[in-house]
Parts: C-alpha cells; structure tokens; sequence
C-alpha cells in the first residue's frame, strides 16, 4: 500500500483560513484527485488501495518530515 497525502488547499495558508477543496497527492507532488472534503479524500484514497495520510499542521506540510503526517 503506497502512502498518499492529503491536503487542504489553497496550500501554504495559514491555520484558521478558508479550505476551498482538499487534493489528494502522491509523494512527487502528482494530483490524484480532488474532493470537497476530507472524508471523501481519505474514502478515495482507502478505496484505491492507498494509505492516506494527513496534515497535522496545515502550514506544516513537508512530504520528508513525518513528523508532519499522521495516518487517517
């Protein structure tokens, strides 16, 4: 199972500002899909095979640092 991440965008926002959507994306930064919310990402993603990660920070989103992640 290939770990995938998932995000709250627009990206780099800071906490407590607006979400418009949430991406799911791979380690290279590859678009896998696009979601409203971020149960429907993670659904996907479980659904496809993958084990999805996300955010524990949304600001702090360094796909290297695990430290940033936890599993959904």
């Amino acid at each position: 199972m290939a770990n995938v991440y998932v995000e709250a965008r627009p990206k780099g926002r800071p906490e407590g500002s607006p979400i418009q959507d949430y991406v799911v994306e791979d380690h290279a930064n590859h678009e896998l899909g696009t979601f409203r919310t971020q149960k429907e990402a993670i659904d996907w993603a479980k659904a496809k095979g993958h084990a999805p990660l996300v955010a524990r920070v949304r600001h702090l989103n360094d796909k290297k640092n695990p430290d940033h992640w936890r599993a959904a």
